[in-house]
């Protein structure tokens, strides 16, 4: 039976965090390595004047790439133009990497001969004149039965072994070391090149891992992250209006109500004790009425007894009053009372 694995949703924003983690500790590894190629590299060329090393260009391609490459992760707006300008120079930095150490290689393993070196079978030749640059000097040399006569420098390190004399033909083997304090700086010059070939290789490989790295991440775009407590919402705000004694609650009542449009009323028309104003009207004729109606009467009279009083105090001249009008209070209203506010 086949059993699914399981899918785990990432977090965009953390897999963001950790890709440019990655890649910034592998910029700078590789800023660090091509710092020590560099510096190995110049020891090695410093050591002698006649033996040519070239370990060190390829530190300074590198370094000045990881260089762009920390810079650019740092960067937000313009990351994607250094990232690539980064990934040009430490491609660069990984082709140098690659002909350097196979040339030095090379001139380590098949132009350098450390074994008189080791024996003791090599000589170093110093002058105190301050000249010596100016003319070489003519020491002996017996190699191989032979005696013949070598021009060396001042602060040379020969070995007869390796000198064929009167020999016309390509010499192979460095057999003169010119710049040295003795000769085992010749051995020093040796152990430093195999140094710089093993690091131009270590860098051949982290510089392709840090081009892969950087190239995946430069098209990636930070994202906010997606898991963020939602704020509370605020509690709603209480106005206290010391001067109508009650507490409105704003946000509780719905903004699409609004109340309903009334018509104006004169002044004149409006009591407070409730009671309509005299009026002129002739008096109506008088009604005797039966107990069976004044039962009714009575009690619309207690229920709303401004009925008979309004319609008394309306007059044919006077307008009519609306259905939507509101009723007027009956009971006129103490120096301490106030009237119900407006419900939602």
């Amino acid at each position: 039976m086949q059993q699914n694995a399981p899918q785990t949703n990432a977090d965009p924003a953390e897999v963001f965090v950790k890709r440019r983690r990655t890649a910034l500790w592998c910029s700078v590894s590789l800023f660090g390595l091509a710092v020590l190629v560099l510096v190995v590299g110049l020891l090695s060329a410093t050591h002698t004047d006649n033996v040519a090393v070239s370990g060190y260009y390829p530190g300074i391609i590198l370094s000045f790439g990881a260089f762009l490459g920390v810079v650019g992760l740092n960067l937000v707006e313009n990351r994607r133009p250094m990232l690539v300008a980064s990934i040009i120079f430490i491609s660069l930095g990984v082709v140098s990497c690659f002909l350097c150490s196979i040339i030095d290689g090379i001139i380590a393993a098949e132009f350098i001969d450390r074994r008189p070196l080791m024996e003791g079978r090599c000589e170093f030749y110093s002058s105190s004149s301050y000249s010596y640059d100016s003319y070489y000097a003519e020491v002996l040399c017996n190699a191989y039965g032979n005696a013949c006569k070598l021009k060396v420098k001042s602060n040379t390190c020969y070995c007869c072994d390796l000198y064929h004399c009167n020999s016309v033909d390509y010499r192979v083997q460095y057999y003169e070391f010119t710049g040295v304090s003795s000769c085992w700086d010749v051995v020093n010059l040796y152990r430093l090149m195999w140094a710089c070939v093993t690091l131009n290789v270590l860098g051949v490989f982290l510089g392709i891992i840090t081009a892969a790295v950087l190239g995946a991440f430069k098209d990636l775009a930070p994202v906010a992250h997606s898991h963020m407590t939602p704020s509370p919402a605020p509690p709603p705000h209480i106005l206290y209006n010391p001067s109508q004694h009650l507490i409105s609650y704003s946000g509780f009542c719905p903004s699409g109500q609004t109340l309903p449009a009334y018509p104006n009323y004169s002044l004149p028309m409006q009591h407070l004790n409730g009671y309509p104003a005299p009026s002129a009207a002739p008096p109506a004729p008088e009604v005797t009425n039966s107990p069976s109606d004044e039962t009714p009467a009575a009690a619309q009279s207690g229920t709303n007894p401004t009925g008979p009083a309004q319609t008394q105090s309306q007059d044919t001249s006077a307008y009519m009053l609306t259905p939507n009008a509101p009723s007027l209070y009956a009971h006129s209203l103490g120096p301490f009372e106030k009237p119900p506010p407006y419900a939602c």
